[in-house]
């Protein structure tokens, strides 16, 4: 019996696959960042979904504490990258407003 679809796919995806060491400081702090970011999204995706957009106060210090958590793990982050965040908030303004004055504020792509 020949395997299609989702069978398929799984079989052959695995062969792509390698376990990876992730014994590192970088690990936690990362999955921690990108789970809490996800938590200020859905916040937020319900606030449109259930409030039609009104946020109360509640919600806001409900994103309030989430955003702390977010900003906890991305201190984490710069630190064991021997960043501060003055340098890397510096850097991303500069990078903002050379894209504005260029005009490639919008579209897609790191380099633009």
């Amino acid at each position: 019996m020949e395997t299609t679809g989702f069978d398929l796919y799984q079989r052959e995806s695995r062969k792509t696959w390698r376990l990876v060491h992730t014994d590192h400081p970088l690990v936690y702090p990362t999955l921690g960042l990108v789970n809490e970011a996800g938590e200020v999204a859905g916040k937020i995706k319900k606030i449109f979904r259930d409030k039609d957009g009104v946020i109360s106060e509640a919600d806001r210090q409900a994103l309030k504490s989430e955003l702390g958590d977010v900003l906890w793990y991305l201190t984490q982050i710069c630190t064991e990258l021997d960043l501060s965040l003055e340098e890397v908030a510096a850097e991303n303004i500069t990078k903002l407003f050379d894209r504005l004055e260029r005009g490639v504020i919008r579209g897609e792509g790191d380099t633009r």
